[in-house]
């Protein structure tokens, strides 16, 4: 058996793909390891998000240059390739500044991993595939052979049509693709056999959904979902990330009458002001955001929302940063993303004049963060005392003790539980701690077990 180390960056879109790759070479002899070091061959499926995610691959990728070198030595071989979006984004150059990158395959054709290496082993040299087929990546990937846990996630929509002025996703990911029902029924069915009890949805505009259907009618989120509810064993169901021009009526309607989507919502809106929002290109104000999370709150009142962030756009001025501040106090958010923002070579915003100060960004970021991480902790509060739905998904730090998920994503430990992992089991909320809930079982573990 060889070892195949792969090292994930950035976005739940990119876990998933890091285990089809792993299945997909499973057959090749490859088993994963959890180190480097002796690895025959190393992916590192990148993300290009980040800020300086390039620079941090090129840091990596001279590390792993001595590890080669050294088992060179000795007489073995190491493989090493870049995969995902940076790979995408600058494959030719990757291969021109680390001469030990064997590999290079973007977010699109890693169904194709075995054949470059195949065409490595014949010799042939580097291998570049950078390509945007996204439909025949899915039909060539195999049945999911990676262990599945009690949450597992399922990508069904790849790539974006916003082309919001700040991302690099419609370059590195393509345009938007939507996954045929019948593959991601098939897909979700077969994971629930292995052990998942919930599936969280990926993609990069999820909720922009819209896959051929089993009857020949192109299918929405909503209906989608409408159709996963009904997999046997699944229990709990999430999407995301969601844009705000996507969230349709039916949607919204799902939140309301399926009782397995969980009531959490990611809804990035990334700035409050009109005239940030106008030159991010992201097609809604800060009005018509905040109305819709009104229609979502009427649908699911218990609904947690969560959203992303962008301080320091070029042009921001206080009163475009307090226009944030202002939409954050009016939403109320259980938890939230933010970051300053940087450059992407490429796009728009990018050449953009009036680029904002550091120093300037990093204020603003703190100020913002300060009020999230007080909404946050002001909501986890409110869940003392509550009893709530847990899926246990991995034990805990102490002996006996088990870590899961609430409806609204946050983690609980609780003791005792470890025999528990894998089942949805109510447990009383005991207080909030700053990163977590501590949690009791409301019945004994006998009385839970033989239920």
């Amino acid at each position: 058996m060889k070892k195949l180390f792969i090292k994930t960056y950035g976005c739940q879109m990119n876990v998933y793909d890091s285990a089809r790759m792993a299945d997909l070479l499973a057959p090749l002899g490859y088993g994963r390891t959890d180190v480097p070091d002796d690895a025959d061959m190393v992916i590192l499926n990148t993300c290009h998000i980040r800020e300086k995610a390039a620079e941090k691959i090129y840091s990596e990728l001279g590390r792993l240059k001595k590890l080669k070198d050294a088992k060179r030595r000795e007489g073995g071989a190491m493989t090493i390739a870049v995969a995902g979006c940076v790979a995408q984004a600058e494959g030719a150059e990757i291969l021109a500044r680390q001469n030990a990158v064997d590999l290079v395959v973007g977010p699109q054709s890693y169904h194709r991993l075995p054949e470059m290496i195949a065409k490595l082993a014949r010799g042939a040299g580097h291998a570049l595939e950078t390509d945007f087929p996204a439909d025949a990546k899915f039909d060539a990937l195999p049945e999911n052979n990676a262990g599945v846990g009690p949450a597992a996630f399922l990508t069904v929509q790849e790539g974006c049509d916003k082309f919001c002025s700040f991302c690099v996703v419609p370059y590195t990911r393509g345009g938007e693709f939507s996954r045929p029902v019948a593959h991601v029924l098939a897909e979700a069915k077969d994971l629930a056999a292995k052990g998942a009890r919930e599936i969280t949805l990926l993609g990069q505009n999820v909720n922009a959904y819209r896959g051929p259907g089993t009857d020949g009618e192109i299918w929405p989120l909503a209906r989608l979902i409408g159709a996963l509810a009904q997999t046997e064993g699944l229990q709990r169901l999430r999407y995301t990330t969601s844009h705000p021009r996507d969230m349709s009526d039916d949607l919204i309607g799902a939140h309301r009458d399926i009782g397995v989507l969980m009531p959490y919502l990611h809804l990035p809106v990334q700035s409050g002001s009109d005239g940030i929002l106008q030159a991010m290109n992201r097609q809604h104000t800060a009005a018509e955001y905040l109305r819709l999370v009104e229609r979502v709150r009427e649908a699911r009142p218990d609904i947690a929302l969560s959203s992303d962030f962008i301080v320091g756009f070029p042009g921001e001025t206080d009163a475009d940063f307090e226009a944030t501040m202002s939409l954050v106090r009016a939403v109320g958010y259980a938890q939230a993303f933010s970051f300053k923002y940087s450059a992407r070579p490429g796009t728009p915003a990018a050449a953009a004049r009036k680029q904002i100060p550091d120093d300037v960004k990093d204020a603003r970021l703190q100020a913002l963060q300060a009020l999230l991480s007080a909404q946050q902790d002001a909501f986890n509060a409110g869940c003392a005392g509550r009893i709530l739905s847990v899926l246990f998904e991995k034990p805990g730090r102490k002996e006996g003790q088990a870590v899961g998920r609430t409806p609204y994503l946050q983690p609980v430990h609780a003791d005792g539980a470890a025999p528990l992992i894998g089942r949805v089991v109510d447990v009383r909320i005991e207080a909030a701690l700053p990163n977590s809930l501590k949690g009791v079982l409301t019945r004994t573990l006998e009385k839970v077990l033989v239920h």
